[in-house]
Order: C-alpha cells, then sequence, then structure tokens
C-alpha cells in the first residue's frame, strides 16, 4: 500500500548523518536533489567518491554536515529555472514515514530555492502518492527537536562580529547573508534600522537598539537600506564609522549613490558614459528640455523613485510635454533622459565586490512594458558581460565610492551606457540566474578588509 504524503515532508538521511532535513515532493521533478557545498571528488579503491558540506536547516548557517559517498554517477540535469548543470549522483538510503529505501541524489547548491532537497518522482514510484494541498502527513517535527538533533554538529562562534543593519530580516538577500556569514564561523546580529538610537557624547557616543542595549564590540557592519530610510540609516553609519566600525558601503557613497543627479554629475566627472540626461527647474524650459535629450520618444524619471518607480515612457512630444509639466505642477524633481530603442526592454546587472565584477545577468522587460525589471514581472538570465562592460560597471562603481554595487548597463548604437549606481543590490534574481554564491563573496570582502583569516573554503 503506498503512503500518502504532503508537499513537504521532514526525511532523515542516516548515512548522510542527516536527521532532519525538510524536502519538497515534488512529482514534477525526475531526480531528486540535496544542496551541497565544496564539493570535491576523490579517488578510493579505484572508485570516485566526493566529500561534500550539507547546511541541512534552511536559513541557517551554524550547522554544517561533512559527508561523504560513493558516486554513481554524472549527469546534465535541467534545473527549474532552465539551466543545464552537470552534477554529481550518489545513492543513499532515506527515511519517511517509518520506511527506509534507496533513492539516487543529485548534488547542487540549493541556496536560491525554497528547500534543502526536492524528492523526485524516481525516488517515489511504487512507494508514495502525493497530495498537494497538504503537509507534513507523515508528521511534523517541533524546532527543539530538530535543532537537539543537530547540537553536535553546531560551530562555536571565533570569528567576527557582524551587525547587518536594515529592515527585514525575511527578504532573501538579508537571509542569505546571515547564512553566509554564520557558515564562515562568524556571529552575525540582525539591527532594524527604525529600532536603533543614537547617544551623541563627547566621551562615550553609542548607539543603542530596542529595549536600550547598546550596539558593542561590532567588528564590520553591512548596510541594506531601502530608499526611504537613507537619511536616518546613513546618520547610524557616520556614528559606527566614528566609532572605528567597518562598513561595507561607508555613509558618503550610499548618500551619493543614491541622489541620482548628483550621482549622474560624478559618474561624469570620472568620464562614465550616460544616456543623455536633462534637468530643468522651470516649466518654461520644458521644449528645450526635450529637444536636449533628442526629443520623444523619451524617459521621465522621478529622482526619489525606486526599483521602476516614478519612471514614464513619453512616446510623443505632446505626451512628454504633458507629464513633465504635471510632475513639476507638484514641484517634483525630474529628469528627462534619451530612450534607448535598440535596447529592445533588456539591460545588464552587474555586481560588483572590491573593484570586480563577480557576475553578470540579463533583465528582460515583460511584454507591453519598456522596464527591465523583476520587481514589474521581468525576468533574467545569464550573460557574460564584455571586457568594456566590466570596466565601465568597476569605474562607476568607484566613481560613487563604493565596495559593493549593482552597476545597471543598457546597450546602445554607442556602445554601453550606465543608467544607475545600486548601493543595496538584491541577490536574488542574480543568485538564481548565475548561480553564484554572491552571499558568501560579500562576507569574504569583509574577511579581508577586517583582516581577518577563515578556516573556512
Amino acid at each position: 500500500m503506498k503512503t500518502v504524503v504532503g508537499s513537504e515532508e521532514w526525511v532523515s538521511l542516516s548515512e548522510l548523518n542527516i536527521p532532519y532535513v525538510k524536502a519538497r515532493v515534488d512529482s514534477g521533478a525526475k531526480t531528486s536533489s540535496l544542496h551541497a557545498i565544496n564539493i570535491q571528488p576523490f579517488q578510493k579503491d579505484n572508485e570516485t567518491w566526493v566529500n561534500f558540506e550539507v547546511f541541512p536547516i534552511q536559513n541557517d548557517g551554524k550547522r554544517k554536515i561533512n559527508c561523504k559517498a560513493l558516486v554513481i554517477d554524472k549527469r546534465v540535469v535541467k534545473s527549474s529555472s532552465g539551466d543545464r548543470e552537470q552534477r554529481y549522483v550518489v545513492r543513499t538510503v532515506i527515511s519517511l514515514n517509518d520506511e527506509s529505501w534507496d533513492i539516487e541524489l543529485t548534488l547542487t547548491n540549493r541556496d536560491s530555492m525554497g528547500y534543502r532537497m526536492l524528492l523526485g518522482r524516481q525516488a517515489m514510484m511504487g512507494r508514495i502518492l502525493v497530495d498537494p494541498s497538504e503537509s507534513f502527513l507523515a508528521g511534523n517535527v517541533e524546532n527543539e527537536t530538530i535543532f537537539k538533533s543537530y547540537r553536535q554538529f553546531k560551530k562555536p562562534n571565533e570569528g567576527l562580529r557582524i551587525g547587518l543593519l536594515a529592515s527585514n530580516q525575511n527578504l532573501y538577500s538579508n537571509r542569505r547573508i546571515i547564512e553566509a556569514a554564520e557558515q564562515r564561523g562568524h556571529e552575525i546580529e540582525f539591527y532594524n534600522i527604525r529600532q536603533c538610537f543614537m547617544k551623541l557624547d563627547a566621551t562615550t557616543p553609542q548607539i543603542h537598539y530596542r529595549g536600550g542595549k547598546a550596539i558593542e564590540r561590532l567588528d564590520a557592519v553591512i548596510p541594506r537600506i531601502r530608499p526611504t530610510q537613507t537619511f536616518y540609516a546613513c546618520a547610524l553609519l557616520r556614528l559606527f564609522e566614528s566609532l572605528g566600525v567597518f562598513c561595507l558601503n561607508n555613509s558618503d557613497s550610499i548618500i551619493q549613490s543614491r541622489d541620482k543627479l548628483f550621482s549622474l554629475q560624478l559618474l561624469l566627472r570620472q568620464g562614465v558614459q550616460i544616456p543623455t540626461t536633462g534637468f530643468a527647474s522651470s516649466p518654461l524650459d520644458t521644449n528645450d528640455l526635450i529637444e536636449m535629450v533628442g526629443g520623444s520618444p523619451l524617459i521621465v524619471k522621478l529622482l526619489e523613485g525606486t526599483q521602476g518607480k516614478g519612471v514614464v515612457l513619453a512616446e510623443t512630444k505632446k505626451a512628454a510635454e504633458s507629464v513633465i509639466n504635471a510632475f513639476k505642477s507638484l514641484n517634483a524633481n525630474i529628469l528627462v533622459q534619451e530612450f534607448i530603442k535598440e535596447a529592445d526592454g533588456k539591460d545588464l546587472r552587474c555586481f560588483v565586490i572590491d573593484g570586480k565584477v563577480v557576475a553578470a545577468m540579463q533583465r528582460t522587460a515583460p511584454p507591453g512594458e519598456f522596464r527591465a525589471n523583476v520587481h514589474l514581472g521581468g525576468t533574467t538570465s545569464i550573460i557574460r558581460a564584455t571586457s568594456e562592460e566590466r570596466k565601465l560597471a568597476i569605474k562607476a562603481t568607484k566613481a560613487m565610492g563604493l565596495c559593493v554595487a549593482g552597476v545597471d548597463i543598457i546597450r546602445s548604437a554607442t556602445g554601453p551606457l550606465v543608467l544607475e549606481v545600486n548601493s543595496s543590490p538584491g541577490l536574488e534574481g542574480i543568485e538564481a540566474a548565475t548561480q553564484k554564491d554572491i552571499a558568501q563573496m560579500l562576507i569574504k570582502s569583509i574577511e579581508k578588509r577586517c583582516n581577518y583569516k577563515s578556516n573556512v573554503d
């Protein structure tokens, strides 16, 4: 008789010393897979084995399992995102609902996925039926039981003390940064910007967190700041900086990058190519402003807009005049920018860390939209940036004074142009598109700046 399970279940992999791991039960996937990093093949008795590491609890980098398994195959697997990847295949025993049997597992980095394990239909055949509307039909497991079972695997904190200054601990980027820091043996605390407050004092200046607890002895701060919180968050960063705490991006660089007009002026000062842009104060200058950028169609941007909001495509001169004058009547600060038609709704996001482009992806606008933004329903794909584009991204990041940046580049008939430099770039899209562990790279950057020698690599 077959066992009925839900769309997610707790399973055990005893041969790999994994007492509990939450698996996504997916009959649409043929192959089962397990989250694994630092996969290293080796030879034993003329057979290929692999050493690998597993962090079996999602968003928890404190508990690591060192695993070893015999390789039974090496095959190309197509992921849910459509990417093809060559993976090692191992065989191990799975336990679910008091039953155990052998399954095949492919090893891959599943950091960008919601589950550490995927149970595919090949492992279910003849044994399991799935009710996708249910969860944990085989029994749920309390957190206390899970953490107790992994107590022996918890790493002691011997690393840096890092503060993550942001607004929402549950955002993908923030979860990944916390996890990466813990995986590398550091102690990291999340601090909500709105719940921090300052004591300005000639002898003992301090930053306090909710409840009045002083934030002390930090080695580094990672700022992940929403545009609406720039003023207050940068005031906090300035105090951290005066206390000798390393900030991954400092307050001045963030302020510069957030001021769209000033940032464009800084880019031009450093010889960075941008789309032709106009800015004016008086409604009387509207016609000249339109002609200055080559006429319609053109882009109108609010200086305070973010993530594609406050950006309008005016396809005719009349439409441009109406939009510009409407914004000006509201005393809104705007930029008018040439429209790069040949870009065809695509742009590049180059992720820069310490003067190097570590990853790049292409963003494509959804049908009927001109903005290549994933928040608006756009799609991402991996792409190799040209040497000229990488140099441009690095130059733009340096112009802002940033250690870490997401540089948005558009391909025009005259060459690549920088649209914007983001001081708090998201990780989700670029990690999913490139399968690179950007969060780990950020932590390694902090280790380098703090002269910390890590034992994890």
